[in-house]
């Protein structure tokens, strides 16, 4: 078992990653002094409540903790205000009082809709994060929680930091194919933010990641939870260096929004947004090598980089502007400067985001 710290002060938090660590779930809860008079309420969906809840709700239980759950449609549409209600109806009729803790059992999208109704409920209670996939490791650390409105995505949102994070690794044996690789998406990210050598680490052993070697896994894992724990711990409420965590994200969450959040996952959004974000680093004067790279890496993924030719590029400039700081046509972007490295540029032309999104429709 790996474990690292969020430091924030007296909102500090473990992260704690290894095999089969939901069998000793009970111990984790009563070591963070998770309430066992108060119910505990747990917010899943329905892919992972027919996996994971019942060993999830027996294990505690036989803990002596009292729980009630709410189980929501898989997917990115239940990040929507709608749900978000359901769950605030769910906490009350559970009997949730201050005391009380929202578990998070699932991936980002449980993690984000979890943490808003913990950061909500009576103006904030405890809150645990039990990511289930590989994207959810960026998602379940760092504090960020939110829902999405038809216009932009994670528009309508709080800081809440979790007690902890539970990233029981074998859990993501039973990820489908496609989820795992854009899970890896985030992985990548952090390597192309902050750290060459975890890049170089990634595009060597993406045969095993693929593969969900344990021991490969559980190390980009840890790594990738360890630069976003740097970026939170200097940074929490994102003033500026917690930016750099958006690589990709300008293009990608406006192309969920248009893509009216049931086409594109979001790692396969992010993977087309990173190498939208190379192609602008062009425009900037950095060198070719950063998008040829990107998109190699990528591609030996099994990522997405090229975008439909059916999506409206008015669309998704539309969805941008609700999304990023735009002022007199221009724009902020997280730029790479190089591999492992990225900067805050926010005067990037409105024009240059268009020409990048048609580019984008002919990648090969």
């Amino acid at each position: 078992m790996r474990e690292l710290r969020v430091e924030l002060g007296a909102r500090s938090y473990p992260i704690y990653i290894g095999d089969n660590l939901l069998n000793h779930i009970s111990t984790y809860f009563e070591q963070h002094r998770i309430s066992k008079i108060s119910p505990i309420l747990i917010i899943t969906d329905d892919n992972i409540a027919s996996i994971h809840l019942t060993k999830v709700e027996d294990l505690l239980r036989q803990g002596g903790f009292k729980t009630a759950t709410k189980v929501i449609v898989s997917g990115e549409q239940s990040k929507s205000l709608v749900v978000f209600e359901e769950m605030i109806t769910a906490a009350l009729q559970a009997g949730l009082d201050r005391n009380s803790a929202v578990i998070a059992l699932g991936g980002g999208v449980v993690g984000d809709l979890a943490g808003f109704v913990a950061a909500s409920f009576m103006r904030g209670v405890k809150f645990v994060q039990i990511p289930t996939t590989i994207l959810a490791h960026d998602s379940s650390v760092g504090g960020k929680v939110a829902v999405n409105h038809r216009l932009a995505k994670n528009i309508i949102g709080a800081f809440h930091q979790p007690e902890f994070v539970l990233y029981d690794t074998s859990t993501l044996l039973t990820l489908p194919e496609r989820q795992i690789k854009a899970g890896l998406a985030e992985v990548i990210k952090h390597g192309l933010i902050w750290d060459i050598n975890f890049t170089s680490w990634i595009d060597e052993h993406a045969e095993k990641l693929l593969a969900l070697d344990s021991g490969a896994l559980q190390y980009a894992l840890y790594q990738g939870c360890l630069i976003k724990s740097i970026v939170v711990s200097r940074d929490e409420k994102e003033n500026d260096l917690r930016a750099i965590l958006n690589l990709g994200h300008t293009i990608g969450h406006a192309l969920e929004a248009v893509a009216q959040y049931n086409e594109l996952l979001h790692g396969e959004a992010i993977s087309i947004g990173m190498v939208g974000a190379a192609r602008l680093a062009m425009k900037c004067g950095y060198s070719e090598q950063i998008y040829t790279e990107t998109k190699r890496i990528l591609t030996k993924l099994g990522l997405p980089t090229k975008l439909s030719n059916e999506m409206s590029t008015h669309c998704i400039m539309e969805a941008m502007m609700h999304d990023k700081k735009f002022k007199e046509g221009l724009m902020t972007f997280i730029i790479p400067t190089e591999i492992g490295k990225v900067e805050i540029n926010s005067s990037i032309s409105a024009k240059w985001v268009q020409e990048v999104i048609e580019e984008l429709k002919q990648e090969g």
